[in-house]
Order: structure tokens, then sequence, then C-alpha cells
């Protein structure tokens, strides 16, 4: 008679791809233990341990109540189509792919989400259970977790990415955390991070995901308001009662046409430079002078040799003016 298979029925169904959110990571730790099992020696606490991890995996169903947010998150707004979507299928067909949980590390009893925030809220407003797997995790396996399922689904878009990665940083992350979170490079992070911090967050708020505008015309935007000038016109845009009724989107061309109309209004030309011509009628040197600078230039053409001469005087020149200033 053939031997009954120890571990079936512990890992959970075969998750189908539905309610259009698949998790992106191995949901399961590999049972190493199994590979020693043709020794005698410590068979049958391999397969324990083996069991225990799978029994850990399995899918669950948590109330909701006990279930608390990731600790940051990785969105701005909220897609009310999409979710209403979301909603529909998991009221007709059920919840087929699970969410990713980690017992609280603070709060016994609790769990914390990893993700699968939509599913969570949608359970909750249908007035079910959720359908869980339970997780260990430490502080950078969630965000890793959280950050990869994201990209795996692509539907995060350039600024929640930066925000999400601005976020991690600020808490402490290490940017190696951060990098296998985004799938990114050194360069790739430099950059989410830099658009994030660089534009102010009531601005990016304002704005939302704009989910079809990419890094270019965040990281312009980002230079145009480096102008007092045009940051003042940006805030006056965005709190128009009007603009809250246009998309995400559109939301960020206004505010990038504000702030570069701004931009180009206020960028005077510079002075044309001065000139000081010696009594023998040789133009000698031009002068530029504003606010922040004087700048003298030597022809060297006309006068080789004035330059590292006045140089060399400036020691005498400068005492002389001291000494009238104080006079």
């Amino acid at each position: 008679m053939a031997r009954k298979n120890l571990l079936s029925g512990l890992g959970g169904p075969e998750l189908p791809a539905g309610n259009s959110e698949q998790p992106s990571v191995p949901l399961t730790e590999p049972a190493t233990a199994i590979a020693n099992f043709g020794g005698a020696r410590g068979a049958i606490g391999a397969v324990t341990r083996s069991i225990e991890q799978l029994k850990a995996n399995a899918v669950q169903e948590i109330s909701t109540e006990a279930i608390d947010p990731s600790f940051i998150s990785d969105r701005i707004g909220f897609d009310i189509a999409n979710y209403g979507d979301l909603v529909e299928s998991i009221r007709t067909h059920g919840q087929q792919v699970p969410i990713l949980v980690r017992p609280h590390p603070e709060m016994e009893g609790r769990y914390q989400v990893a993700y699968g925030h939509r599913r969570l809220k949608a359970a909750v407003e249908l007035q079910r259970p959720v359908r869980a797997i339970v997780k260990k995790l430490s502080d950078d396996e969630l965000v890793i977790a959280q950050g990869q399922e994201n990209n795996a689904r692509t539907d995060l878009s350039f600024i929640e990415r930066a925000r999400f990665a601005a976020s991690l940083e600020q808490r402490g992350f290490e940017r190696s955390t951060i990098m296998a979170a985004l799938f990114v490079d050194k360069t790739g992070l430099s950059r989410l991070i830099s658009a994030a911090t660089k534009i102010p967050t009531d601005i990016i708020d304002a704005i939302g995901a704009a989910p079809k505008t990419g890094r270019d015309r965040w990281v312009a935007l980002a230079t145009h308001l480096e102008s007092d000038a045009s940051l003042t016109a940006a805030r006056s845009v965005i709190s128009d009662e009007q603009m809250s009724a246009t998309s995400s989107d559109d939301r960020f061309n206004i505010v990038f046409s504000a702030a570069a109309i701004r931009k180009t209004k206020s960028s005077k030309p510079k002075a044309k430079p001065a000139t000081w011509v010696a009594p023998d009628g040789k133009t000698v040197a031009r002068i530029q002078d504003d606010k922040k600078l004087c700048t003298v230039a030597i022809d060297k053409k006309v006068a080789p040799e004035f330059g590292a001469y006045l140089i060399e005087s400036l020691p005498d020149l400068y005492a002389a003016f001291v000494s009238r200033e104080n006079k």
C-alpha cells in the first residue's frame, strides 16, 4: 500500500490569477531541511520543521478588525474607479489572491499588511474576513515585499515610486534595501529621491499620482520650482477649486505650465557689461556689476601685462579703500 504524503494539503490551494492583484514575491521559504531526509539522523526533525514552515505560510482567513496598514504608504490618493472594479470582482468571485501580512511587531494578536491594502479595504466594505498569508517579516523584508509586489503590477507612477523611496530613506532604511524594493540601481534611486525631495509635499499631494507623467517631466518641474516666483505661481493654481475636478495628469500639466511661464517671465536678461577706456583711447577692461558679483575682465590683447599688475596691486588698493572708509 502506498504511503500517504505527509506534506500534502499544507501549502494552501494554488492561487489563480484573479482580482487583478497577484503577489509577486515568494510566499514560502524553501524547505531545505528536506534535502537531508535520506539520512537517518535528524530525519524526523527535518520533516517536522518543513511541515511547520508550510503551515505558517498557509492561507488563513483573518478578521479585518485585527489588521493594521503598513507603517509606510506607497500610494498617493486613491483610484476610486479601479477600486470599484476590484470590489465587484471579489463580491462575485471571492478573494482569489491572498494578501501578505506579518504578526504586528508591537501589538500581540494583531497583524500588519505588507501588501494587499486595496483587497483588505474591499473585504472591510464587503464585511467579510480577508484571506491572508501570515509570515514573520523584519521591517526590511516588509518594505521589499511591499515594493516588489507593486513593481510586479507596474501600476505605481513615477512620483509614487519617488515618494516611497524618499520616505524609506527618511525612516533610515539602507539604500540597498530601497533598491531591492524598487528594482532600481544607485543612479535610478538617486533620481527618484531627488525628484521627491525637490518638489514640495503640498504640490505633490495636490497633483496626485499622475500615472501618465514620466520621470523627465517631474524632473523638469522640480527645476522650475527652484525659482521662488515659479513656486508661488504653482501654489496659486493648486488652490483653485476647479483644479480638483480635473484628472491627476491634467493637474500636473496645469502646475507645470504655471511654473514654466512664471520662470520665463521672471528671467531677466543680464545687462551688457560696461567698458573702461584708458586715457590713450584703448578699451582695456569690461566690467559686469550685479547684486552678487563685480567682475573686471582685462583684455590681454590690448594690455597684456595689466591684469598681472592689477592682481599684484590688490593688497595696496584694498588697504587704501579700507583707510578711506574708516575716515
